[in-house]
């Protein structure tokens, strides 16, 4: 009966999206999504997304794979299903985490965090691999046939979960960009195949850093977005700085608490002439931190290039035109 309940819900909440109109926060209602990716490719937007699949009662994360939507309007998503696995990695043991895919020269790579088995390349902890694939949507298969970062290769946090949340950057000039980490915020120079790393590990702690780094750059300038503990539970926060090697200046809060979670993630794209920021909450019947989902709202800038605080809202964006 509990489990019909919550069926009648979740279908009344898909049809109250049709009819409004608007996206609704959550977006994503059939699944519990988390870690938003958001990336724009040929007028359409690509969600990557984790899942989670916690029971009510659970007291830790269970995230088996990364699934893929897409919109041409912001308010219908397509699921593709699950994409990608920790499975698909041959090194990989343990949870799917967060995770982004970015095109180039033809081609997709998604970054994933997972686990890394005790073998002769590691002996485990959080590592950072690569997928690849010639549509946005797969299939991805192993790009390298080995993690791209373990945790032997930083030694700054002193235990074995801090290199997760890998996100990707490239610049006007052609120069990639990988940023991690968890507890300190991590960035590596990629090389032009984007599967190998072209120069030593940096490591810095911008001011409430806990994770999830997202970094983007707009009219010269460069953001550096993350989960941060200005209070707890997390909210998102952010830098600014005039190269993505920094030095970064602290901005400010963008997102507040989030409902029903103690973890947020942000994901930020332009599409149609307005900036769509996405994070995740535990909002859905059901749901909690460990049992997410994923919403989108609009974000503003001032003149200055600061980012005005976000509005979470429950009737989410309207469809693009």
């Amino acid at each position: 009966m509990k489990k019909q309940l919550k069926t009648y819900i979740l279908i009344l909440i898909a049809m109250v999206t049709v009819e409004s109109g608007r996206a609704q926060n959550p977006i994503i209602t059939k699944l519990f999504t988390a870690d938003p990716a958001p990336m724009v490719y040929h007028d359409t937007v690509f969600l990557y997304t984790g899942h989670d699949t916690a029971s009510v009662t659970a007291t830790n994360y269970h995230m088996p794979d990364w699934h893929v939507f897409s919109s041409t309007d912001m308010v219908h998503w397509k699921d593709y299903g699950a994409c990608l696995s920790p499975k698909n990695f041959s090194w990989a043991t343990g949870d799917a985490y967060a995770a982004q895919c970015i095109y180039r020269n033809g081609k997709f790579y998604w970054y994933v965090a997972t686990f890394h088995k005790k073998d002769k390349n590691s002996n485990g902890g959080a590592a950072i691999g690569v997928a690849v694939s010639d549509r946005p949507t797969g299939p991805f298969k192993d790009a390298i046939g080995k993690a791209l970062i373990t945790n032997e290769m930083t030694t700054d946090m002193k235990y074995g979960w801090d290199d997760i949340d890998p996100t990707v950057f490239i610049d006007d000039d052609g120069q990639a960009y990988l940023f991690w980490g968890n507890g300190s915020c991590k960035w590596i120079k990629l090389k032009d195949n984007m599967i190998e790393a072209d120069g030593p590990i940096h490591t810095f702690k911008p001011k409430h850093y806990i994770e999830g780094p997202w970094v983007y750059k707009r009219k010269g300038l460069y953001y550096l977005v993350y989960a941060g503990a200005g209070t707890k539970p997390e909210m998102i926060e952010y830098c600014t700085a005039e190269s993505p090697e920094g030095p970064w200046t602290y901005r400010g809060i963008i997102e507040g608490n989030v409902e029903n979670s103690f973890t947020t993630h942000p994901g930020i794209i332009d599409y149609h002439g307005k900036t769509y920021f996405f994070y995740h909450n535990g909002a859905l019947p059901t749901g909690g931190s460990y049992r997410r989902s994923i919403c989108v709202d609009y974000m503003y800038y001032n003149p200055d290039g600061t980012i005005k605080k976000v509005i979470q809202t429950k009737k989410g964006v309207k469809p693009v035109k």
